[in-house]
């Protein structure tokens, strides 16, 4: 079950990562070229909210299941080891409260410049966070 699990959340990754990438890209060319905020803009956005969260649940039963998870926290000396105990799903879990948080922040804003910028910015920190802590050594 483990192995599947890790797959999966590998496998997730690209496409949760595409869909945050598509949705800070429509956000900011939405931005910058002062449109209308329509329900195709609403629904990317939406896709990479649940892209987003989708890998944070996987990510989350990885990390109790997984030998490089929760059983490495105290091994803070390892760099590898603090990247996929503590640095890798704290960071994440930041990111996608961040990216939740401009999912809200976009529902409540009046005209679509402020609803593409609530997206591009947060959904923007977000995707960097998420880029920041990804272990690539395990992903090559």
């Amino acid at each position: 079950m483990y192995d599947f699990i890790q797959k999966f959340h590998s496998g997730w990754a690209y496409l949760a990562l595409l869909l945050l990438v598509f949705a800070v890209v429509n956000a900011f060319m939405g931005m910058s070229s002062k449109r209308e905020f329509t329900a195709k803009d609403r629904k990317i956005a939406l896709f990479g909210l649940i892209g987003a969260h989708i890998q944070l649940l996987v990510g989350l039963i990885l990390y109790f299941v997984s030998p490089l998870g929760h059983a490495l926290l105290g091994e803070m000396k390892d760099a590898d080891a603090r990247l996929t105990s503590l640095e890798h799903p704290l960071i994440n879990i930041i990111a996608i409260v961040l990216i939740t948080i401009g999912w809200s922040k976009h529902k409540k804003a009046e005209n679509g410049t402020a609803k593409f910028k609530s997206i591009a910015v947060f959904f923007g920190i977000g995707l960097l966070l998420i880029l920041s802590r990804i272990p690539w050594k395990l992903w090559f």
